[in-house]
């Protein structure tokens, strides 16, 4: 949906309109995860804080939480990952759209459908690669050193993310290609405050 109520999908196929709607649902899924995800991430620091402040306090609380630092760094990637999909329909990724202001509607549609191209094959080799990295390290039982966590977990969520990305372009391909809106203005951040 977007400002006026209506979907941005509305004038698709009525076989792709529901995987197009699907999609967004998935992106939007994406968003709440990262989200999710940086609160996580800065309740865990937030409690590192705490932790060595209490510990200069009393001396039997411990300096500090063995694994913050490292699930820190893995909620952090997972913050980037799972906020891209539902970042590129929102259409809050950094773009320069000096050259396509200045072309004709049909060369832009053409330029977007390119472009979408260009996302589906960059994004989805990373996905594979992810997906093959994230196996291999299920496969091997790999454990972080510090923590003795499955490295494949964290890994995971991050493939995941990579992966809706890689759908929403996918869907972006499309929109282009039928000239529909390529943003759903109704997953930008203001919409909740307005």
């Amino acid at each position: 949906m977007n400002h006026n109520g209506a979907n941005p999908n509305a004038g698709a196929p009525p076989l792709l309109r529901p995987l197009l709607d699907g999609i967004d649902q998935l992106s939007r899924l994406d968003g709440w995860l990262g989200a999710g995800c940086l609160v996580t991430l800065t309740g865990l620091m937030l409690a590192e804080v705490l932790v060595r402040a209490l510990s200069n306090i009393f001396p039997w609380v411990p300096a500090d939480i063995p694994v913050a630092w490292e699930y820190s760094s893995y909620l952090m990637a997972a913050t980037f990952t799972f906020g891209a999909a539902m970042t590129l329909r929102a259409g809050g990724h950094i773009r320069v759209t000096l050259v396509l202001a200045r072309v004709s509607p049909a060369t832009r549609r053409w330029m977007e459908t390119v472009l979408a191209v260009l996302g589906v094959v960059f994004c989805g080799y990373l996905a594979w690669s992810m997906c093959y990295f994230t196996w291999r390290s299920f496969e091997s039982g790999q454990t972080s050193v510090s923590s003795g966590t499955l490295v494949w977990i964290p890994q995971a969520f991050v493939t995941f993310g990579i992966v809706l990305l890689t759908i929403q372009f996918i869907a972006r391909l499309f929109q282009a290609a039928f000239g529909l809106p390529l943003e759903d203005l109704s997953m930008r951040a203001g919409e909740v405050a307005e």
